[in-house]
C-alpha cells in the first residue's frame, strides 16, 4: 500500500492551523518514534521517513500504531478553537471522526467494545459514538445502517458511517468517514484500527452505502443523558 499520509484529511489542514506549540510537540514525539519504533505485523506498522517543523513535512506509512494521528485527534477533540472549523462551527459528525483517531493501533477483538477489551467494527463506532456525541448505537453493522439518513457516495462528508459486505451480507462492515476517500475502522482478528483507502479493490468492490447521523437522533441521546 502506499505511504498514507494525514494531510490530504480535511481534519488535519484544519489542525495545521493551530500554532506552533503543536508543531513542536509533534516534533518532539516524532524524534521519539525515530529513536525507537516498534514494528507489528506486514500489515499494521507505522514507518515514520522524516519530520519537518514548520511545515508537519512529515511522509509516513500509518496502519496502525499512530501516535501522531492520535496526536492531532486529542487536538481537533479538545482545541478550544474547535467551533471554527472550516465551513462554520464544528459538526457533530467531525467530532465523531476525530474522536475516533485517538484508537489508532487499538487491537480487533471480536464483541470487543472499549480499549481495554479491543474493538471489532460496530464495537468502535459504537464507543466512538458515546464518547463524543453521547449516542448509544445498536450492537451490530446492520442495525447501525438502520440510523440516520442515506448518503451517496460522491456525498459523503467527514464522520459519516460507511457499510461493507465482508461476510456475504450485506452491512457486515462499519468504519468511519475521514475525507478524502479514506476511513477509520477496526478490521479483522490479527488487526489493529487503522486508516484504509476505500478505494482499494477490496473495499471498493464490498462497498454497499454510508449514512449519516441526523442531528435530530443526537440531540435526543443528549437529553436523554
Amino acid at each position: 500500500m502506499p505511504p498514507y499520509d494525514y494531510r490530504a484529511l480535511p481534519i488535519y489542514r484544519f489542525l495545521t492551523r493551530h500554532g506552533r506549540l503543536l508543531r513542536l510537540s509533534l516534533l518532539m514525539v516524532g524524534a521519539a518514534i525515530l529513536a525507537g519504533c516498534a514494528n507489528t505485523t506486514t500489515h499494521d506498522t507505522a514507518a515514520y521517513r522524516g519530520f519537518d517543523q514548520e511545515g508537519y513535512e512529515a511522509g509516513w506509512a500509518s496502519q496502525s500504531d499512530d501516535p501522531i494521528g492520535m496526536l492531532l485527534a486529542q487536538k481537533l477533540r479538545r482545541s478550544p478553537r474547535a467551533s471554527s472549523y472550516p465551513g462554520g462551527a464544528a459538526t457533530d459528525n467531525t467530532l465523531l471522526a476525530g474522536e475516533a483517531l485517538n484508537y489508532l493501533g487499538i487491537r480487533y477483538r471480536y464483541g470487543g467494545s472499549s480499549p481495554s477489551t479491543g474493538f471489532d467494527c460496530s464495537g468502535l463506532v459504537g464507543y466512538v459514538a458515546e464518547q463524543s456525541l453521547g449516542l448509544k448505537l445498536p450492537r451490530n453493522a446492520a442495525e447501525i445502517y438502520q440510523l440516520g439518513t442515506p448518503v451517496r457516495r460522491a456525498d459523503l462528508q467527514v464522520g459519516d458511517l460507511v457499510f461493507f459486505n465482508t461476510m456475504g451480507r450485506r452491512y457486515s462492515h462499519v468504519g468511519i468517514y475521514l475525507g478524502d476517500d479514506r476511513f477509520v475502522h477496526s478490521p479483522s482478528a490479527g488487526g489493529v484500527v487503522r486508516v484504509e483507502r476505500m478505494d482499494m479493490a477490496y473495499w471498493n468492490k464490498r462497498y454497499n452505502g454510508a449514512r449519516r447521523l441526523d442531528t435530530t437522533l443526537i440531540a435526543s441521546a443528549r437529553a436523554q443523558n
